[in-house]
């Protein structure tokens, strides 16, 4: 006897196929038949009207330490996301030295693990609400063996690669970086290369927050293809964009590379959020070298005039795309400040703020080196031209659900399917925010619906599914998800969060 039946829905299976109206019958945590008349079930539910899908994966995300906090946290379920990849931008939640624990993201600083397989146990323990699966990340390795120095020496990089191996035996799904960000800007080709062919031992992929996403765009695009061919493994280019007016429209140019690599042997995929706004910490929009040495090092150089105009020149220089921050791709009105320890400034723009835009940012991180914000950067042309291709899927870039957010945390799936998916196009839409992503990262079982798929499930109305949350109120529930279920459990029904903790960190090779 079956668990539980589905019953005449509009079945999609995750793969591009057609849809068909059918029963979908579940035991023991697996879809076991797809079809009609399917024998003998304990509990029924209509789903007529509504589409049945794979529940779909989160290719980049930062909900690394979620599992940690008080309550379970529903925000992905409700959007339809079953399982996400953590660990991105080169930031996991291990292994960490303490020395240089401080020096991780704010958000990671406290759920830091000496290894990444004490995370994983951990988190484990603690009880994802949606199934997690972590990459490991370079600038945490970096971090691991040489701080913030800009410099490694051949022993550190084979320190590196010796904490990389640990990881990805513990059970790390891939390698990220994050190359926009410290210390991995410091790292050059030979060192991501090295790295990655530790995990080409495994067969993993390589996710890569890359050099530049702005003027020095093609150039970035270029390395992380050379360190996939290079290596033998497959690529993720993490939230494609094309950011700042300097490059509206190069959408064309990254994915005719994306094609180009593919066609020649490189493996890839991508990733982007439906929104044209990024979101990150200020400090990225600094020269990396800005950085380097620490937190007292950068506020030193930022109380020093001197060492702000020699920044600036370097923000400013023509002479490089790459290496050099975000400043030359904002205006002063793109900036939103979206976390500072001074309460009043979040919100506003940096615009706002009068004086020299330069200066004014230079205070704000003096004052809070750790704030954060929203920039609108992106042409709404690119972005569609990236969300309708079909090696890019949709990746979230959503942190926890706490404190001032950005709006792609709690709706960045139905936002996709239902502003960008015409309903004839839904097929293909859903293969992208299923089994693509599953394949890329090795989710044996999962992104996929038919006898023997673990049953992890979305079922959706696609005339009602969307997110309705803006930059100043992010935190709106989506609508359009009916029920969701994880290993067949159900965890939200009739649109309302069932309560629990019933994910599971998946750990590389999992089922």
């Amino acid at each position: 006897m079956h668990d539980l039946l589905l019953r005449d829905g509009t079945v999609h299976d995750g793969l591009g196929g057609p849809p068909r109206r059918a029963d979908v019958a579940i035991a023991d945590g697996r879809v076991v038949a797809v079809g009609h008349d399917l024998g003998p079930v304990r509990r029924v539910i209509d789903v007529s009207g509504l589409l049945v899908s794979p529940g779909f994966v989160d290719p980049h995300s930062h909900s690394d330490t979620v599992p940690f906090l008080q309550a379970p946290q529903p925000f992905k379920l409700l959007q339809g996301v079953t399982t996400e990849i953590v660990g991105n931008c080169g930031f996991s939640c291990g292994p960490a030295d303490p020395e240089t624990r401080g020096l991780v993201p704010a958000e990671l600083a406290e759920a830091s693990f000496p290894t990444l397989g004490e995370y994983l146990d951990a988190a484990e323990a603690a009880g994802p609400s949606n199934n997690l699966a972590v990459l490991a990340g370079h600038n945490t390795l970096r971090l691991a063996v040489a701080g913030m120095s800009a410099e490694i020496t051949p022993d550190g990089l084979a320190r590196m690669c010796e904490l990389a191996a640990q990881s990805f035996e513990a059970g790390a799904v891939g390698l990220s970086s994050g190359l926009e960000y410290v210390p991995g800007a410091y790292a050059d080709l030979s060192e991501l290369v090295a790295l990655a062919l530790v995990a080409k031992r495994w067969d993993l992929p390589y996710a890569t927050h890359m050099r530049s996403e702005s003027e020095g765009l093609a150039d970035a695009l270029d390395e992380a293809i050379t360190v996939a061919r290079r290596a033998g493994i497959r690529l993720q280019v993490s939230h494609c964009k094309a950011s700042g007016r300097a490059v509206h429209g190069a959408s064309a140019m990254v994915l005719d590379k994306l094609a180009q690599a593919r066609r020649t042997g490189v493996d890839v995929r991508a990733d982007v959020y439906p929104y044209l706004a990024f979101g990150t910490v200020l400090v990225a929009v600094l020269p990396p070298i800005a950085c380097e040495g620490g937190e007292q090092a950068l506020l030193a150089r930022l109380a020093d005039p001197a060492e702000r105009a020699a920044l600036r020149a370097l923000a400013e220089s023509r002479d490089t795309g790459t290496g050099v921050g975000f400043w030359r791709e904002l205006h002063p009105s793109d900036v939103q400040i979206l976390t500072h320890n001074d309460p009043a400034i979040e919100g506003k723009r940096l615009a706002d703020l009068g004086g020299d835009p330069w200066e004014a940012l230079c205070d704000l991180l003096r004052r809070d080196p750790h704030a954060s914000g929203v920039f609108h950067t992106m042409h709404e042309r690119d972005l569609a031209a990236f969300l309708a291709d079909p090696l890019v899927s949709i990746g979230s870039d959503g942190g926890p659900p706490v404190g001032p957010n950005h709006p792609r945390t709690f709706g960045a799936f139905p936002t996709y399917l239902g502003t960008y998916v015409d309903k004839e196009d839904m097929p293909e839409a859903i293969r992208k925010v299923s089994s693509a992503v599953a394949a890329q990262f090795g989710l044996a079982g999962r992104g996929w619906l038919g006898p023997g798929a673990i049953a992890d499930l979305c079922v959706f109305d696609q005339d009602t599914i969307g997110h309705a949350g803006t930059y100043e109120r992010p935190d709106v529930r989506p609508t359009g998800v009916e029920h969701v279920f994880l290993a067949g459990h159900q965890v939200i029904a009739d649109g309302e969060f069932t309560g629990g903790r019933h994910g599971r960190m998946l750990r590389r090779g999992a089922r």
